[in-house]
């Protein structure tokens, strides 16, 4: 019996790969254009990172991660997420001491055991981005607009962004109580997750996906009208940085995240193209955060996005990669050539195939068809006698004697042949 993959884990194959290969340079180009740079963090960390700046009572800590204890008995963690890891390599390699401003991305797999669905998967892949030591709204706006550029960027127009205020530690326990004092009274209506983070974590029943718990928290106070005046004087202030660049977005007062470490501004990018999972990309402010692992009292701001519905949403677009060239040979010296002119034009940079195996022309033609190259040229005995061979167009139908010589062959096609 042949050996599977593991459920949740899949491949990615070639003509979806291109894809995903399109996502991340345009993430990257993007990202650096605001300043940002890449950082490559371990697919591993020790459970506690992730115990202590996720939230004890998350469902992510509770019931999601991969954690066992290594031959040496520490307790490790395939990474749930990105940011954790992040922060502690800004901690632990004193980013800070030389600039506390770090602006950072990120791209990668990221493991969570849940119920694999359309676009989420026990290993899903991630791209993020990290902005520490700015506490000023105006660093929330430009994380949203460069967000906001990405996805301009891949041609798409959705998803769409919504922003919300989670408080800080000052304002949010009494809307905590608030809320629970709300919910008090209709307990039996919430599914059990949310009846069981009553206590520890009451603001989850707000994005509950739940009947009974979107019933049961219809005219539930916002946190919105809980913000205390630093709080509420920063959302508007990020409000008003968004709208002064034209960076469209709607507030959704009832969008809370799974994570503890948000504070002040969460955000996430959402469509309707992908059913009831509706996030496409979130994130939003920590200021504890660096704090909580270890390292000194400054701010940050991220956001990640996960990449399998960032493709779902492209779908309809096609990346697959045409070769330049397709070299056609006839009899044994010209397959000889062929390949010469093959291994000399991709030096050059060009993309180039050929049979390897001597068929017949017409089964080579049928594989540049295949390929959909966008050019052939055919060798023969006539061709080598000659020196010269013609080189057509498949685009256009344009054909043109060439000379059987790398440098002639390129500059033809540069001029269209």
């Amino acid at each position: 019996m042949a050996i599977t993959g593991i459920k949740g884990f899949n491949d990615i194959l070639p003509g979806e790969v291109e894809k995903w290969q399109h996502i991340e340079a345009t993430a990257r180009r993007v990202f650096e254009l605001y300043g940002l740079s890449e950082i490559r963090i371990p697919i591993m960390e020790k459970t506690e990172l992730f115990c202590r700046s996720i939230g004890d009572a998350t469902d992510i800590v509770e019931k999601e991660m991969y954690s066992f204890e290594d031959k040496g008995g520490n307790k490790v963690t395939l990474r749930p997420e990105g940011t954790a890891s992040v922060m502690r390599a800004y901690v632990e390699h004193k980013m800070h001491a030389l600039d506390p401003v770090a602006r950072l991305y990120y791209m990668g797999p990221m493991f969570r055991y849940e119920r694999p669905q359309k676009g989420r998967y026990r290993q899903f892949h991630q791209i993020g981005a990290e902005i520490t030591g700015v506490a000023a709204p105006t660093v929330d706006a430009q994380v949203l607009t460069m967000l906001t550029h990405f996805f301009q960027e891949l041609g798409l127009t959705e998803p769409s962004l919504q922003i919300n205020s989670l408080g800080c530690p000052c304002c949010r326990p009494a809307y905590r109580e608030a809320l629970k004092k709300f919910l008090l009274d209709r307990i039996d209506k919430l599914c059990d997750d949310c009846k069981r983070r009553y206590d520890t974590n009451p603001l989850r029943a707000l994005d509950c996906k739940s009947a009974g718990c979107q019933e049961a928290t219809q005219g539930a106070p916002s946190m919105l009208d809980h913000l205390c005046p630093e709080c509420g004087d920063h959302f508007d202030k990020t409000r008003k940085y968004l709208e002064l660049v034209g960076t469209p977005y709607s507030i959704n007062s009832r969008m809370v995240r799974g994570l503890d470490y948000y504070t002040r501004t969460t955000f996430e990018m959402v469509t309707t193209m992908l059913g009831a999972q509706s996030a496409v990309a979130a994130g939003g402010r920590y200021d504890g955060l660096i704090s909580e692992i270890g390292g000194p009292q400054i701010p940050g701001i991220g956001f990640a996005m996960g990449v399998e519905r960032v493709a779902l949403l492209l779908a309809e677009k096609d990346f697959s990669r045409r070769p330049d060239l397709f070299i056609a040979a006839l009899g044994e010296e010209a397959h000889s050539e062929a390949f010469r002119l093959m291994s000399a034009l991709q030096r050059l940079g060009l993309a180039v195939e050929i049979d390897y195996e001597g068929k017949s022309l017409k089964s080579q033609m049928r594989r540049a068809d295949k390929f959909s190259s966008r050019f052939t040229l055919i060798i023969g005995g006539d061709e080598l006698a000659r020196g010269t061979a013609p080189l057509k167009n498949m685009d256009v139908g344009n054909q043109a004697e060439v000379a059987l010589d790398a440098a002639s062959i390129h500059a033809a096609m540069n001029a269209g042949a």
